[in-house]
Parts: C-alpha cells; structure tokens; sequence
C-alpha cells in the first residue's frame, strides 16, 4: 500500500476548466481511461516534458500545438496505451485523437493538447478512443477534478489530487492539480503526468518560467527506479477568469503564485514517491553544504538509484556503508569524505571517513523501522542545499513490473 498517502477528498473547481472522462475500454473493461479538460478562451497553457530522446507521438504533437498561436481549448489524455515507439503512424493516430475532439467541440485541431500513458511500441486503438470522446464531453463539468484523477491512472494505487487558495493583491486565487504515476519515475521531466490550473491570469512568458520552476522544485527532485519515462508531461493552466489582473512581471504577485503552484506540484511529486510500485519506505535525502545544486544533485541520486540502498531500507536493514559507497562513486571527484558527515533522521553514522564514534546499531535499526525516513549528508563544501525524494524496492515492485502488460 501507498506510503503514508490517503486517496483525496477534495479537490477545488477552477473557474473556466470542465473535465469529464470516459470508459473506453482501452486496456482494461470498465475502467476510467479517457479524460478531456475543456478549457475557455483566453486560457494560456505552458509545459515541460520529458527529455527521453525517445519520446512519444502525443508529447510531439502536443510540444507542436503548444508553439502554433491559436489558444489551447482542451487536453485529452488517454491510459493503457502510452502511444511511444511507434513510429510515423503513432504521429498520426495521436493527431486522429485530436482531430475527433476537436470535431465534438468545435475548435481546431492544433487546439486540443493530447497525452497518453500506458504500454510503450503497442499501437493506440484510436477506434476506442473517438468511441469514448462523446460520453467524456457530455460529462464535463467543472467538478470533476477527483474522477479526472482517478481517470489518468495506470499502476497507482491511489489518485493524486490536491487544491489549495492564496490571497493575491486581495483576490483568492484556486489553484487545483493532479497527477499520475507510480513507476518508471525519475524525471528530467517521470511515466508521470500532471496537470495544475488555476484561475489567475498570467502572461505566457511567465506561465512558462513558473511551471519550469515549480517542475525544478518538484518533479525533477523525484526518483522511484532512475527510469525516464518517454511520456512525462508537467502543464500548468492559467484561464484568467478571477478578478486579479494579469501578472505579467516577476514581481511580489508573480512569486506569491509561484510558492503557491511549487507547494502543489510538490505534494503530487511525493505522492508519486509514496505510491511507488511496491514502496514500503518514503525517503528524504537532504543535501546540505554543497558547492552547488548540480553536485548536491548528483550525489543525492547516486544514493536514491542504488538497488543495494533501497533494498536494505525495505528490509529496514541499517547496512549503511551502503550509503557511503553510493556517495563515494557518485561522480564529484575532488570530495573530501573525511569532512563529510551521513545522518539517519537524527543520528550521527559516519564522521571523519568512517563510522562516527557515538554510532550504535540500535539506533539505525529504530530509525529503519519507520515508514517516513530522511537521510542528511553534510557535504562540508559550500552553502548549497537540495532536497530529493524515493522509495525504497521491495519483492512487489519486481512483480508489478514483471507482469505490466498482462
């Protein structure tokens, strides 16, 4: 079961979003799988996607309508199928999808953004999809956002959807996300897919700086198995419909949304660590006085990928030279280990290049038992901090990868 994670309860309308979803059938019989979000005019969309070279037909075609200048009227994002290696007819089928929405809802084609997540080289049943269209536009309305999370769904065991309100310049201000994924996480933008609106009207230019930040401060500090998924999309949705009027500078408004949409996309990235495929532990690796973010990085996910790191923290086995060896390969050449020290929560387990003196097993034991656990490396180089989560690998997470296409 998910780590600490409970299904949402409530998750907030934002005026000028409606989201309504369909059964299409597209892996499973009578299963959520087909979701439109109907945007209004005006609404400005910007994104980040994954850096998988490989990456699929619907994050091409998607990037390819982003750029044209006709306003964005709708996304539409299917399950089951992820529509990656397939080739000029995966283009084509994923441009078909947008075609059949846009004849339902009267805007161009290069208007609706398409997604898709799901089994990689299997081609995507767009017969299916155009099928389920009509029975998702007939539904939208705009509280739906709790089945829209449930609706993009594939191996997670719980749907991930959050809403939080910020007074900006005397206007409240929604903003609502939500987000999927739960394996082949490890994003440089993970099979991961979110989607955050809110009704504040913000210049595109901005729009675009605030989600690459608020991604930065999220889902790219996020690792479940070091896979990047060729389908990652981030997008956050800006429909202009409250009173506040446009931000269009980098100023005390603009930073005040940006703490706002970081502190969303955040959550949906832990919830996606949470529920892991198989994870039983959450992990916070700290990273503190590095010279700069990349180092900090680099180290801190030496330590999240480490097969050997992750299994013993499922068997809550405190073999934590483990950690060091991981930190030690890690790739930053000139590190001092003799200045460096490792803490478990808030013990003390090497110092001065080896086992700190007052280190007692017991003690890693009582912190590896619990399911929230943080390990803090003190690089002892700098004033640079970062902060990344994972999970840990259990026999589940061998097994739902095993037998992820049956």
């Amino acid at each position: 079961m998910p780590v600490n994670l409970n299904p949402p309860v409530l998750a907030l309308p934002v005026k000028g979003v409606s989201l309504g979803f369909a059964c299409a059938n597209i892996k499973r019989e009578n299963r959520k799988d087909l979701l439109v979000m109907e945007l209004c005019a005006g609404t400005k969309v910007a994104g980040v996607f994954t850096t998988n070279r490989f990456c699929a037909a619907p994050v091409i075609v998607a990037k390819e309508h982003l750029a044209q200048a006709d306003g964005i009227r709708a996304l539409v994002i299917n399950t089951g199928n992820a529509n990656a290696g397939t080739g000029e007819q995966g283009l084509q089928d994923a441009r078909a999808t947008c075609d059949a929405l846009a004849g339902l809802l009267g805007c161009q084609s290069n208007q609706i953004l398409p997604y898709s997540t799901g089994v990689i080289m299997e081609p995507l049943p767009v017969a299916k999809i155009a099928a389920g269209l009509p029975a998702a536009v007939a539904n939208m309305v705009a509280d739906n956002w709790l089945n829209a999370a449930e609706a993009i769904m594939t191996t997670d065991i719980v749907a991930k959807a959050i809403s939080k309100q910020v007074m900006v310049d005397g206007v409240n201000i929604t903003i609502t996300g939500i987000a999927k994924g739960s394996g082949m996480i490890h994003p440089n933008m993970a099979t991961m897919l979110g989607y955050i609106a809110t009704d504040a009207a913000i210049a595109q230019p901005l729009l675009q700086q605030m989600v690459t930040t608020a991604a930065n401060r999220s889902f790219n500090c996020i690792t479940v198995d070091g896979d990047t998924s060729t389908n990652d999309a981030l997008m956050l949705i800006a429909t202009g419909k409250s009173a506040l009027p446009e931000v269009n500078v980098a100023g005390a408004a603009y930073n005040t949304l940006l703490d706002a949409v970081s502190e969303v996309a955040i959550f949906l990235a832990q919830a996606i660590v949470r529920d892991g495929e198989g994870a039983t532990k959450f992990i916070t690796i700290a990273m503190e006085g590095g010279r700069d973010e990349v180092e900090c990085k680099k180290i801190g996910y030496a330590i999240a990928h480490s097969p050997l790191v992750k299994t013993a923290f499922f068997a809550s086995d405190p073999n934590l030279g483990r950690i060091l060896a991981a930190i030690g390969y890690a790739g930053v050449d000139d590190l001092d280990v003799s200045a460096l020290q490792l803490y478990l929560d808030d013990v003390l387990v090497a110092e001065k290049g080896g086992r700190a003196a007052s280190y007692q097993e017991e003690d890693g034991q009582r912190v590896m038992q619990q399911s929230d656990i943080t390990i803090r490396v003190v690089l002892g180089r700098g004033a640079v901090n970062a902060t990344l989560w994972t999970c840990d690998f259990s026999y589940d997470y061998v097994k739902i990868n095993a037998s992820y296409r049956s």
